[in-house]
């Protein structure tokens, strides 16, 4: 059962602002959820932002929905197993992001309690996960300027090791980046671009002009909940579509594939509301035959930890965000994570693996709010 929780807010600055066509975040207000249960603790990190852009959550509302109806519901529910905590929290609408934060730290601790490892408990195949990098939207509103420094960072990564690269476009910065990038690094780097639903089915035709560049994917470029303006896409592009934002559930990846709407899809956890979840989306995309790979949300060592295992499963055939600690931060929360030839190494400690350091949490917390069990 969980004995004891505990809310923590933590501010940790960016290596450097990382700017999509959704706004810039030069910093991160990091909403932690820690548990006692099982006779041990976990740790879940919740990955809403700290306004309501890439979707509606947002980290302040995501406290107050913990507090006040998720965790109400999950105490009450008794045994606390990762299925019962997912039961407990299903009526309430939404909030997946709230939902996997608490998921995710009760299923640590549980499987702590055991010493099994989160990437065994999903059925991980590999010890080690290919890493890309996502790279953001240079600030400049000069075009050659901004190009200058996008080849510049992508060159920093292309040398650390990243076996590949995703670039953030927009309207009106698109098809001179990629051609910048592709005429630098050469065909065989591979290369894949992110529109965060920043364009519409009117654009199909300018969109098509990216197939010249032999992307592995372009992702999300329409609105999230236009579907069949994503198949209608799809059949004007060479270049394979994979859905992001348009994938909450199992549920949504069937729909979206039955439709011929994404090719490809970016498992996100706190998108889905928790590991549990993911793993069905993978096991559908698996069945389906639809490659996947794990996208990132600017996670500290205790979200990237478990997205590592997650990205070890055997139908995540494609190199996700799940980058190295230094991409976003100087100083993680939790031993960083190293990129070594490219990949990252799966935790093989219990549970997700990691945990805080304490004398780095200490530094950075902003507030720690302890809920009483029964709330």
């Amino acid at each position: 059962m969980i004995t004891a929780v505990e809310l923590v807010r933590v501010a940790l600055p960016l290596v450097r602002p990382f700017r999509t066509s959704f706004g810039v975040e030069e910093h991160r207000d990091i909403l932690l959820v820690r548990v006692e249960a099982f006779g041990s603790e976990g740790w879940g990190e919740c990955v809403a932002g700290l306004e309501p852009l890439y979707c509606s959550e947002y980290v302040e509302a995501a406290a107050h929905v913990i507090e006040h109806h998720l965790l109400p519901r999950v105490l009450a529910a008794g045994r606390h197993d990762p299925a019962e905590v997912e039961e407990a929290m299903a009526p309430v609408r939404g909030h997946a992001m709230a939902k996997a934060a608490v998921a995710t730290a009760a299923l640590d601790a549980w499987l702590r309690s055991s010493g099994q490892a989160l990437s065994e408990f999903l059925g991980a195949v590999r010890a080690e996960v290919a890493s890309g990098v996502s790279v953001g939207i240079p600030a400049s509103d000069r075009p050659e300027t901004a190009i200058a420094a996008l080849l510049d960072e992508v060159d920093g990564y292309v040398s650390a090791g990243y076996r590949r690269i995703k670039l953030k476009i927009q309207p009106g910065f698109d098809l001179a980046p990629v051609r910048a990038v592709r005429e630098r690094f050469g065909d065989e780097m591979l290369l894949q671009v992110d529109a965060n639903s920043a364009y519409s089915l009117a654009d199909a035709r300018h969109l098509a002009l990216l197939d010249a560049f032999d992307l592995l994917l372009i992702e999300q470029p329409l609105p999230e909940d236009d579907l069949l303006g994503h198949a209608a896409l799809a059949e004007q592009l060479r270049t394979p579509i994979c859905l992001d934002e348009s994938i909450h559930s199992a549920r949504d990846a069937a729909t979206a594939i039955a439709l011929k709407a994404a090719a490809i899809v970016n498992v996100k956890p706190g998108r889905v509301g928790g590991y549990l979840e993911a793993r069905r989306v993978h096991d559908v995309c698996v069945a389906a035959g639809v490659p996947v790979w794990c996208g990132g949300m600017l996670e500290t060592g205790i979200g990237r930890a478990a997205n590592v295992a997650l990205a070890a499963m055997p139908g995540f055939t494609l190199p996700g965000d799940t980058s190295a600690s230094d991409r976003y931060y100087r100083t993680d929360l939790t031993e960083p994570f190293v990129l070594r030839h490219g990949t990252l190494a799966v935790p093989v400690g219990p549970g997700i693996g990691v945990v805080p350091l304490p004398e780095v949490l200490a530094e950075v917390v902003t507030s720690r709010r302890v809920l009483h069990p029964r709330l």
